[in-house]
């Protein structure tokens, strides 16, 4: 017969099995029903992340600062590459800037203005060896009608490649010396060819000559765009204004690389501990 001592601790022993399994019940039945959280974007205050936007114009062996030659260009292109940059599209970079979305390591925009022939003829060869893509925003009343600018069929083919074809807007006015109707014209006959040669919507523009004021920034937002390029020199991060994002304009200089890396390499600086766009 078993002892008083030997039954307790039987008792003993269920009870705790007892208590485990309420327990278990309790925690399942607080579980359920009960939605997952939703994951939030990174706070814009706290994300340090900053990208890099280049920007080109022409890049052929015509002696102009705004002409990079060809070779120094694929030394451009070669740096990139050898320390890990990864190319994205300006969707890319408004998905980043709006919501935090993620972006691959050491991310870049490579941007050219304007829709020069040599983006098509020399840039865009040197681009596909070095596993880019890039963003030309073009002066759409200029392709097919100047022999120095990009053919509607090229820029197509450029589309079908990766590449961005965008807003440099139709004549490539100033806007801030142009009326309003001037501006919205310029603005919305450029998406509007764009629609008709590409068969697509654009949503980005690039000021002509960079400049732009509040006003206008957002005549550009009533015409359908959602980003807009200036040419500030500084990298965009989550505190950048979407229509006024920054890049970093690249010219030909008496040592053009020397001052590209200079450029590029300065930027990190800027936005150490987060950059707060004034």
């Amino acid at each position: 017969m078993a002892t008083l001592k030997e039954i307790a601790r039987k008792y003993k022993i269920y009870i705790i099995i007892a208590g485990l399994l309420i327990l278990l019940v309790a925690i399942i039945s607080m579980g359920k029903g009960k939605k997952p959280e939703a994951v939030q974007p990174a706070d814009s205050s706290s994300d340090c992340r900053a990208v890099m936007v280049i920007n080109y114009h022409k890049v052929d062996t015509v002696f102009h600062s705004l002409s990079v030659r060809p070779e120094d260009f694929e030394k451009h292109m070669q740096w990139l590459k050898k320390h890990g940059y990864n190319s994205i599209t300006p969707d890319q970079l408004y998905d980043f800037v709006t919501t935090g979305a993620g972006l691959p390591d050491n991310p870049v925009l490579i941007t050219f203005d304007d829709g020069y022939a040599d983006n098509y003829n020399n840039a865009y060869p040197i681009m596909q060896k070095y596993g880019f893509v890039g963003t030309i925003f073009v002066v759409t009343s200029y392709l097919d009608k100047y022999p120095n600018y990009m053919t509607w069929e090229q820029a197509k083919e450029l589309e079908a490649n990766g590449f961005s074809i965008e807003s440099h807007t139709a004549t490539h006015k100033s806007m801030t010396e142009a009326s309003d109707a001037q501006i919205v014209e310029e603005l919305t006959k450029s998406k509007e060819t764009l629609k008709e040669k590409l068969g697509k919507d654009s949503k980005f523009v690039a000021y002509p000559t960079g400049t732009y004021n509040l006003h206008i920034a957002q005549l550009a937002k009533d015409a359908g765009y959602k980003a807009a390029f200036t040419i500030k020199y500084d990298a965009v991060n989550r505190n950048s204004n979407v229509f006024a994002l920054e890049r970093v304009p690249i010219f030909h200089t008496e040592d053009t690389n020397k001052d590209f890396l200079e450029r590029i390499q300065y930027l990190p600086l800027m936005n150490k501990d987060g950059w707060v766009k004034k």
